[in-house]
Order: structure tokens, then sequence, then C-alpha cells
């Protein structure tokens, strides 16, 4: 999920949730699967691919699971024939929804999208409907709290190539072009700034603010109900949350 206002306190929201979902792992052997397919098996040579396994081993998925899902993907092991599949449309308060998916049946699985956004108050757009609205970026973000000295912070993340620095509470936001996404993170290594979390997103151009507890409820329970679908992988949107504690949802 995107939209950065008040930045720990959805991330509060959405660990909650997803600490509730036995579909995780399922999840990060797709896109491994799909990594390791579309760009192969090694991973210095497939930045996607890295990507993925730092997700997996930041979960704690053993070893064995990556290798056969990196196996399935390059044809050394018989697996399902997947494929990525994009839907966009609009929430709850006129919020544009990116939902990237991996599936075997696309036609299952748009039926799947459909559903959920109809109950939950959205609907689903056609192509390049909202996409216009988003850009793809390097999104790294950093534990402000181990890290005090902000100026430090920032220096390290543009000598490195950072486009973007900024500060969301207690949460340091780097932004980098795709491209640069992996040598941005590996310099902050080097200068000993860890990162919490790094992904490849879907980076809203402009937000729409969302007030309001009903429809803040609104949102993230159709949002939840997005990412609870095996087939889907992340949801983006362009919102902001302003004025309303989410982490007490």
């Amino acid at each position: 999920m995107a939209g950065h206002s008040k930045w720990k306190q959805i991330k509060h929201y959405k660990a909650a949730t997803d600490a509730k979902r036995g579909a995780l792992f399922t999840k990060l052997i797709r896109e491994i699967t799909m990594a390791a397919k579309m760009g192969g098996g090694d991973p210095a040579g497939n930045a996607r691919l890295r990507v993925a396994i730092e997700a997996a081993r930041a979960k704690s998925m053993p070893k064995d699971n990556i290798d056969r899902a990196i196996k399935k993907g390059t044809g050394e092991l018989e697996g399902v024939d997947y494929q990525e599949v994009t839907y966009e449309g609009y929430g709850p308060g006129g919020v544009a929804l990116i939902i990237e998916a991996v599936t075997d049946n696309p036609t299952r699985t748009v039926a799947d999208v459909r559903h959920r956004m109809s109950r939950g108050g959205g609907n689903l757009g056609t192509p390049n409907s909202v996409a216009f609205l988003f850009d793809r970026k390097g999104q790294i973000e950093i534990d402000a709290s181990k890290y005090a000295d902000e100026d430090a912070a920032l220096e390290a993340a543009l000598d490195a190539g950072a486009e973007d620095f900024r500060r969301e509470g207690d949460v340091y936001v780097i932004t980098t072009d795709p491209a640069s996404f992996h040598a941005v993170r590996a310099a902050l290594e080097v200068k000993g700034i860890a990162p919490a979390e790094s992904e490849l997103a879907m980076v809203p151009k402009s937000q729409v603010a969302v007030t309001g507890k009903e429809q803040v409820v609104s949102l993230l329970k159709l949002i939840d109900a997005l990412e609870d679908l095996d087939d889907v992988q992340k949801v983006w949107g362009n919102f902001e949350i302003d004025d309303v504690d989410v982490g007490d949802l």
C-alpha cells in the first residue's frame, strides 16, 4: 500500500493485518518466480530478483524455498505458469489505485478484484485510467530514531545518487530512479545507514487528502481486502491521511 502521510501509523495498521495472512510466503514466492522468469536466476544481474529475495529474507523465508522459487522461474523445476497483470481503478474518496497481481488465471483474478472493488466502495477502471498519476521509483525507508543526524543522512543519500529525501514522522523516505535503486541502497549501507525497508514502488505524482474516520476506514478496508487476495501482490494509492489516528482502526 502506498500513501505516505502519517507513515508509521499506516504501516502499523498494515503490519497488523499482514500478520493475519497465512499467504504471505505464497506472494513472496510468486514474485521470486516471476522475477526469475523475466530476468534470469542470477540476482547479481537481475535487480527485480534481488529485491524479491531481500523481501523474502526480511520475512525469514528459508533459503530452500527461495532457491526452489528461482528454479521454477528459470524452468529448472516444474512449476505453475504465472503471468503479471495490472488493474487500475478508484477507491473511496476518489483515490486512484493500481493493483499489481501475479496469477495463473487472469480471468479468475479480474473477477475477484472487481468483486472486492465493488463491495468496498471502489470501481475498476480501464487500462491507463490512473497509471499516468504515478511514477515507478525506488523507495528506501530509514528509521530516523537510529540516525538522529538528519543532515548527515540527507548528505549521504544525495551523495549516493538519490533523487529526493524527506522526513515523515520518524522515518526518512529516500526516492531514487529504478536504475540506481540498488546502487543508492548499497552506498548508504557502506556508510552504516541500514534501510528499514526498501522496494520498487509506484509513487504518486500528487496525493488526494482522505479525511474523516469513515472514509479512511472504508479506503483501508478496501486495500486490505484487495491485498488479501492470493493473486494480488501490491496495491498502490495516491492518498494522504490527515487528522485521523489510523493506528486505532
